[in-house]
């Protein structure tokens, strides 16, 4: 089954595809503590005015608060990857994208 996250900034050319087929899945309850600490850490705030946050908006805060640079540049990648790792386990989902400028999240 094929297992990947793909985080775009509407460009094709600003698209990171993280292919999760040989990596390791990290724990459901890890990868839900590991997206809180990032949301935490990047000083993300919930979009929806009852404060709540679901995971599918905290998976897009923590990409767009990382920016670009994060996802594209190779000094960057095991921060990526364990991202990629989070957000494929914390939604149990194998296959993921994210559209950044468009908000949204397709499985």
């Amino acid at each position: 089954m094929r297992s990947q996250v793909t985080v775009s900034w509407g460009d094709p050319r600003n698209t990171y595809a993280f292919d999760l087929e040989e990596v390791q899945p990290m724990p459901h309850e890890l990868a839900r503590s590991w997206l809180d600490e990032q949301f935490a850490f990047m000083g993300c705030e919930p979009i929806r005015p009852t404060g709540k946050v679901l995971t599918a908006d905290k998976v897009l805060a923590v990409a767009e608060a990382a920016g670009q640079v994060r996802f594209r540049d190779a000094e960057h990648r095991p921060w990526a990857m364990a991202f990629a790792r989070a957000a494929s386990a914390a939604l149990a989902k194998p296959v993921i994208t994210l559209d950044i400028p468009a908000q949204s999240i397709a499985f």
